[in-house]
């Protein structure tokens, strides 16, 4: 027995293995407590420090369990929103074919585009231009509160297919007296009634108009009867004698001219024809030219800018985007594109155009109308032009007007572009009339 058991039962000394079976447990236990310190350690670095084999077994396994776990709204999702994350022109959309609401399938998903169209007034629209008898035509009409589209239609009698309302190729003829009155109130002190004179015919435009002094065979005439009846020798004089190029250009840009124009589509970019000389001046101040250009859809925004108190609207005609499942993908938010002009300089210019349709060059096409009833206290104001084009075989043929009904609720503003040959169709200035009717008795 041993010593230091003296009350051992004595079993111990009769098995001689004892002895090497606990020392076996003791290392078997500190190698296993070792190896899972070592195995954690090993992790702990893995994750830290990946390996390059590591990371690319990791993110091929990991993508394959996103898409096993991923819901499959949630994919589309995710892919409706890469379709969309370039803007709206990403879908490529067709101006010339946009209706109220339409689906279309971009990469085999569907979407739903709902615009601001109001399907009835365009499909009138379309048919006065069909029947119009003009070579080609163009019609938008907007609000200018918020810069929606309500129509954008045209008419090409060869059936290009291609919308003619963002095209900027079209003279701008005397629209162009808008820019320049707006420079006359806000550079020249002009007002509505300042008298101003000239001599010969109102149309025309030669040097012998261009004199500043007076003579004997001077016609009075107010600035506002000048703008109405579009008397090229008065502005003539004011682009010489009144203003210069550079504030003719500030005017201009303001109004979006030499700028592009932020739209759901391509729009064309409005020139300023670039004057030698004096006479060149009074050709650009008139708008006696043919190298000033505008679009439709811009000759529109002239007259929104004049009844949004001098400030435009963005244009827009997408109102929202969505999947089947009615998750809104895009939805347009009313932007202002910036400030053309002075509140009370669009005030004095509204008195301009509404002077054009009660005296002036729109007389004749309003005259009637005014007395109907759907008239009644509504605000009606306009700008003709016309314009041969460089070898005389068209006519452009131009109105941008504005309708502000009782209480401003409502209003519109509409560009119509008539392109005539040898025989001319229906004028855009009736053109606008038939609009405006249909629009204040709908």
């Amino acid at each position: 027995m041993d010593n230091r058991f003296p009350y051992s039962s004595g079993w111990r000394d009769h098995n001689p293995n004892f002895g090497k079976k606990r020392t076996k447990r003791f290392f078997s236990k500190r190698v296993g407590l070792l190896v899972l310190f070592l195995c954690l350690l090993a992790t702990a670095y893995i994750l830290f420090f990946p390996v390059p084999w590591y990371q690319d077994h990791a993110k091929r396994n990991g993508n394959a369990l996103s898409a096993i776990t991923k819901p499959d709204s949630a994919k589309k999702k995710e892919v409706f929103e890469k379709l969309l994350i370039g803007g709206i022109e990403d879908l490529n959309l067709d101006p010339a074919h946009i209706e109220n609401r339409f689906t279309l399938k971009k990469e085999g998903i569907p979407l739903i585009v709902e615009s601001s169209v109001d399907t009835d007034f365009q499909a009138y629209i379309q048919h006065l231009l069909e029947t119009s008898n003009t070579l080609k035509a163009a019609v938008v009409v907007m609000r200018p509160d918020d810069g929606r589209i309500l129509a954008m239609a045209s008419y090409d009698r060869e059936r290009n297919g291609e919308s003619l309302c963002l095209k900027a190729d079209y003279p701008a003829a005397s629209l162009f007296k808008i820019v320049s009155a707006a420079a006359a109130f806000e550079f020249a002190d002009f007002s509505p009634d300042k008298t101003v004179s000239f001599v010969g015919r109102k149309h025309t435009l030669y040097k012998n108009q261009l004199k500043e002094k007076k003579s004997r065979y001077s016609e009075k005439i107010s600035f506002k009867r000048a703008f109405a009846s579009s008397i090229n020798p008065v502005f003539g004089k004011l682009g010489i004698h009144e203003l210069d190029y550079q504030l003719l250009q500030k005017s201009a840009e303001k109004l979006f001219f030499e700028r592009s124009i932020p739209f759901d589509f391509p729009v064309g970019k409005s020139e300023v024809f670039v004057p030698k000389d004096d006479f060149g001046m009074a050709e650009l101040a008139s708008g006696f030219n043919k190298g000033t250009t505008i679009s439709p859809l811009h000759a529109a925004l002239l007259a929104s800018a004049v009844v949004n108190d001098g400030v435009m609207m963005k244009p827009w005609i997408v109102k929202r985007v969505t999947n089947e499942a009615g998750e809104v993908l895009y939805e347009n938010r009313k932007s202002s594109m910036g400030v053309s002009m002075s509140p009370e300089t669009a005030k004095e210019l509204r008195i301009l155009m509404e002077d054009t349709v009660l005296h002036g060059t729109c007389r004749k096409a309003f005259y009637r109308e005014r007395h109907r009833k759907a008239y009644k206290n509504v605000d009606l104001g306009a700008k003709t032009g016309t314009i041969n084009d460089r070898d005389d075989r068209f006519k452009y043929d131009w109105l941008t007007a504005f309708v502000i009904p009782p209480n401003h609720k409502k209003s519109i503003c509409i560009a119509v572009l008539g392109i005539h040959g040898k025989v001319l169709g229906v004028r855009a200035n009736r053109l606008g009339r038939s609009i405006i009717r249909y629009y204040l008795s709908s």
